[in-house]
């Protein structure tokens, strides 16, 4: 690595940005004393583990253990090697590394890089051929008589491919693009009787679809004919998968984390439309049902989601399943109020800006008032077994809520609309709830796993001596002094054999003549086992200076750990001997033992 960037320009990229403003990007934070804390990207979890020191420039969860820094973040949240992750801040920073760019002119990295560079070409050609082109005139109509704005076109890249069969082929054998790769992606295909390739998408307007770092993966095209199917996307490919991505998030990112709220569409038309009419946050999945993929990359840029799908049967299903996997990402979920008949886009044309974000979005309901018209839906609640069922089933959603009050709310509007006893009500969800439980007993309300969590995350109480060197560590990390004494002390004799390893590797940095920084330190390390465990020792708050008594007593701790075992050992010696009836030998041990004792006293 270092042969391809040298280490000063590594530590000028890592220096750039502030660990908080990349994390940002992915989780929410909230200032906690000198640190700040969130929910772990890394791991499922309610309440927040996952800590950042804007001082050392580092990161911990102590749910799951990992940590690092700036790149080692970047690494495990998008996937990358540790060059990418380096390049990708350099970017960000605006930093130049000329060297590699001009290696990767002459060599394509790999297959995905170039099925991406693809991709983004036939973007290019596409929005060229809509906005400049005579091809392009009839869709540039079209588009414009759905009240789609030069700004909402020119934003969203929407292109135009021609009623031709090779415009793709050609133009891509002129830039040298590899045709296979183009196929892989899902840009070309291959006739039967000759194995000819030519364009897939033809005469539709075409809508590029982005990963989160806003790169063309993918396309969804809508035919300006009377062609099957009249939307065609992407095929899946290594770099395309519909499951996994969130349409328009990296248009829709800052809005998302300013408002720390999304709003959640079914398609790319929805989120364009919705766009135009002020909405700014405004994501979709496409055309799939939510997975929890795509609720856990929502979940890092926003807390409360509200889902606006369509208003049809297909619709309303669809919100009822998303409900339960954006709650289980930890999202606050609403429903908008979308009158029946209508989807977003179409509402927005007929109705108007305003009242789409007044009448539809504002006025939102909850999700407990949600799923009790999606169950009456279809229901003759004057029949008594439907009326029964239906209340059976409001119940049951009941008491999967994990907040008193909305529970106690929900169970009198039933009572009240069905004139049935509050007290009766209330045994029947208890009746079910217990139910619930002895079907699934690993699964249990949110509020007591709220509570167990307390102590769920309480640690084992360490020895004196791990302690020590844990705190020796720390200190070590940020005090070249300390890390002086002790070597002269004590060497690199630490108990802990990853302790060990940490301080050879430490004494081994400030060997070099690097300053103290325990984030550079840790990115120097190339084991992942001891670069979490640094991490999570650098992260501990510790006082501003370790004094002379401390620093004597700690390294007491150490020195005297040997010796404890050697007494354990001696004392389990002693009572074998007892046992064997040997008992000159049993006392002799035991004077031993008396005087290892009083020589660790003093």
């Amino acid at each position: 690595m270092g042969s391809r960037i040298s280490e000063e320009k590594i530590e000028k990229i890592r220096n750039s940005v502030d660990i908080v403003d990349v994390i940002s990007e992915y989780v929410q934070l909230k200032k906690q004393g000198r640190n700040l804390i969130g929910l772990c990207p890394f791991h499922g979890e309610n309440t927040p583990s996952f800590s950042v020191s804007p001082e050392k420039q580092l990161y911990h969860c102590f749910g799951c253990g990992v940590g690092g820094n700036t790149f080692s973040f970047v690494m495990a949240i998008e996937g990358y090697e540790f060059l990418d992750a380096v390049k990708h801040i350099a970017k960000r920073s605006n930093i130049q590394l000329p060297e590699l760019e001009k290696n990767e002119k002459t060599t394509l990295s790999n297959e995905n890089n170039t099925m991406i560079a693809g991709n983004e070409l036939a973007g290019k050609l596409f929005h060229h051929l809509l906005v400049n082109s005579e091809q392009g005139i009839n869709a540039l109509h079209y588009l414009q008589q759905r009240g789609f704005t030069n700004e909402m076109i020119n934003t969203f890249s929407i292109g135009y491919a021609p009623d031709s069969w090779e415009t793709l082929v050609n133009f891509f054998e002129k830039r040298n693009v590899p045709l296979d790769l183009m196929e892989k992606v899902g840009l070309l295909s291959k006739r039967d009787f000759d194995g000819k390739l030519f364009d897939r998408f033809r005469n539709r307007v075409i809508f590029p679809i982005w990963n989160k770092e806003g790169k063309v993966i993918g396309f969804g095209g809508r035919v300006l004919g009377n062609e099957q199917p009249k939307y065609l996307n992407s095929a899946d490919s290594i770099i395309f998968n519909k499951s996994t991505i969130v349409y328009g998030l990296h248009i829709a990112r800052p809005e998302m984390r300013k408002k720390n709220e999304a709003v959640l569409f079914e398609g790319y038309v929805d989120v364009i439309s919705a766009w135009q009419a002020g909405v700014k946050n405004g994501v979709a999945t496409l055309g799939t049902a939510l997975t929890n993929e795509q609720a856990k990359l929502i979940r890092r840029n926003a807390e409360t989601v509200i889902i606006c799908y369509d208003s049809d049967n297909a619709g309303l299903k669809a919100t009822y399943r998303a409900i339960s996997i954006l709650e289980a990402n930890n999202c606050y979920v609403k429903v908008a109020r979308l009158p029946e008949g209508y989807d977003p886009d179409d509402y927005i044309q007929k109705k108007g800006s305003e009242k789409f974000r007044s009448e539809v979005l504002i006025a939102n309901q909850t999700t407990m008032a949600f799923k009790m018209g999606f169950l009456r839906k279809g229901r003759n609640l004057q029949n008594e077994g439907e009326r029964m069922k239906y209340i059976e089933d409001v119940l049951l959603e009941i008491t999967k809520l994990s907040n008193a009050i909305e529970r106690d709310h929900y169970t009198r509007q039933l009572a009240e609309e069905f004139s049935l006893s509050l007290d009766a009500l209330k045994q029947e969800l208890y009746r079910i709830y217990k139910i619930g439980k002895q079907k699934n007993p690993s699964r249990e309300n949110t509020n007591t796993l709220k509570m167990k969590g307390s102590f769920t995350k309480q640690k084992r109480l360490l020895p004196a001596f791990h302690n020590a060197e844990r705190i020796l560590l720390a200190f070590m990390m940020k005090d070249i002094n300390v890390a002086s004494k002790v070597q002269e002390k004590i060497g690199g004799n630490f108990n802990i054999d990853e302790y060990h390893a940490i301080v050879a590797h430490l004494y081994a940095y400030y060997g070099e003549g690097n300053e103290p920084n325990s984030s550079h330190f840790i990115q120097k390390l190339n084991d992942e086992k001891l670069a979490r465990i640094a991490t999570e020792i650098a992260m501990m708050t510790i006082s501003e200076e370790l004094s002379e008594q401390e620093l004597s007593d700690y390294i007491k701790q150490i020195n005297n750990y040997p010796k404890v075992i050697e007494i354990e050992s001696k004392e389990k010696a002693r009572k074998e001997a007892e046992n064997r009836g040997d008992y000159p030998m049993a006392a002799k041990i035991a004077m031993e033992i008396l005087q290892m004792k009083k020589e660790l006293k003093h």
